[in-house]
């Protein structure tokens, strides 16, 4: 048995679970945000994260005002698909986004919004994110993925002095 370990205790935890769920997710490209009201200060951290490391912001009407308002980049899109085009499903079956985060609220009509754009981006094969922590893993995993990974056998794992 041998452990992985990178250079980040973050990207250590990681790696295992996100090398094999999450690979899908691209080091750039676009992601589409929907985030619940009760989620969006949290989201607002890997948000910020993932706009320094290239990806172009989509997001719903309230979550685009969240981001917009700490002056970053972002394309509103409508959630409601009686509304117009292009809206959430469009750019999800179109390709433009490569990842989706769509948090859950709980009510039933943004809960039926919600099951649209999770059946969408799965129908299409697009990482979708239900958890602000799994997308946070995610993201962090993919910012290390250039970090030097070393491999030791686990008891030299085990007798190493904690730094």
């Amino acid at each position: 048995v041998a452990v992985a370990q990178a250079a980040s205790p973050g990207a250590s935890v990681a790696l295992p679970s996100i090398a094999a769920e999450f690979t899908q997710l691209p080091p750039t490209g676009a992601v589409l945000f929907s985030v619940a009201d009760r989620d969006k200060a949290e989201s607002l951290p890997i948000i910020r994260k993932m706009s320094a490391m290239g990806y172009k912001l989509y997001a719903t009407e309230g979550t685009a005002s969240m981001v917009k308002a700490v002056g970053l980049p972002v394309t509103m899109i409508s959630k409601k698909m009686t509304e117009g085009h292009p809206n959430v499903i469009d750019i999800i079956n179109d390709g433009t986004v490569d990842g989706v985060v769509n948090t859950l609220t709980g009510g039933q009509i943004p809960f039926r919004d919600g099951f649209h754009i999770r059946r969408a981006s799965v129908e299409k094969r697009i990482p979708c994110f239900t958890s602000l922590d799994t997308l946070r893993a995610a993201v962090d995993a993919i910012s290390t993925q250039n970090e030097k990974i070393t491999t030791q056998p686990y008891p030299d794992y085990r007798t190493k002095d904690p730094a």
